[in-house]
């Protein structure tokens, strides 16, 4: 699960990170990654699947790629609710064998389909939102978002190297008054990281407004994120001038933000 919004009744909605071994390359060591829904009336405890939101194109792998984790797909994400609860945005990493889709891409369902997100969401491709289109059954969906970050060099080349950000996560911030995203860098196809950067934006709605993203730390490690830290505001989704750095799930550091 790697993002949950609360609604105003207490109903948790989460959108989970799912891996499918990558068989039809004859392999389980490798997988095709997709983004699912779930429902939670009980805070987690309990919950109840509401099925596919994003999967990538039927036949988008690449089974002679030298990644060392993904054949395609997409995942790695994070979820923001747009101030006025009309839409739900979905910042992913897209895998798919086509170059010129690799990258962060960005997607959109209106908050009001959230019990039933299926065949609902949009994708964002130069400058418009553009309904995804069913291909081979009920749960595979055309993500083909084009990136507003889109790799330098691809993950599945002939070579071991890659230029790409990746597994975004985006928060609120009170102090700036800006969205603020956090991005991986990976330098090859091990995944090794080239370092952390940082991206903003006025709004979501627009996805041309994110600022080119800038190295915040060298290096670094996977998943980075903001979690606030004042008293009953800051969370992963709303932070302010000062806030912990988290990276693979713990925090040595803080992060202050500057007007």
């Amino acid at each position: 699960m790697e993002a949950i919004i609360p609604d105003v009744d207490g109903t948790w909605y989460g959108y989970y990170h799912l891996e499918r071994p990558a068989t039809m390359c004859g392999t389980t060591d490798r997988v095709i990654p997709s983004i699912g829904a779930a429902r939670s009336a009980d805070f987690g405890a309990t919950w109840e699947s509401l099925g596919t939101v994003l999967a990538a194109p039927a036949f988008s792998f690449s089974c002679t790629t030298n990644d060392r984790y993904n054949v395609g797909g997409l995942g790695d994400f994070t979820v923001m609710l747009d101030p006025q609860s009309r839409d739900l945005y979905f910042f992913f990493s897209q895998y798919v064998r086509t170059e010129q889709l690799q990258g962060v891409g960005i997607a959109r369902l209106a908050w009001a389909d959230r019990d039933n997100p299926s065949r609902r969401v949009t994708v964002w491709q130069d400058g418009r939102w553009i309904p995804a289109a069913l291909r081979f059954g009920p749960e595979r969906w055309i993500a083909s978002a084009i990136p507003i970050f889109p790799a330098a060099e691809p993950w599945h080349d002939s070579d071991t190297a890659v230029d790409a950000f990746w597994g975004p996560s985006v928060h609120w911030n009170t102090y700036l008054q800006q969205y603020v995203m956090l991005l991986n860098r990976s330098k090859d196809t091990n995944w090794a990281q080239e370092g952390i950067y940082i991206s903003f934006a006025p709004r979501l709605d627009d996805p041309r407004l994110w600022t080119t993203p800038t190295k915040i730390l060298n290096g670094g490690m996977w998943y980075p994120q903001v979690i606030g830290i004042e008293d009953g505001s800051g969370t992963d989704k709303t932070a302010g001038e000062l806030a912990r750095l988290f990276m693979r799930g713990t925090s040595s550091q803080y992060l202050r933000f500057i007007k």
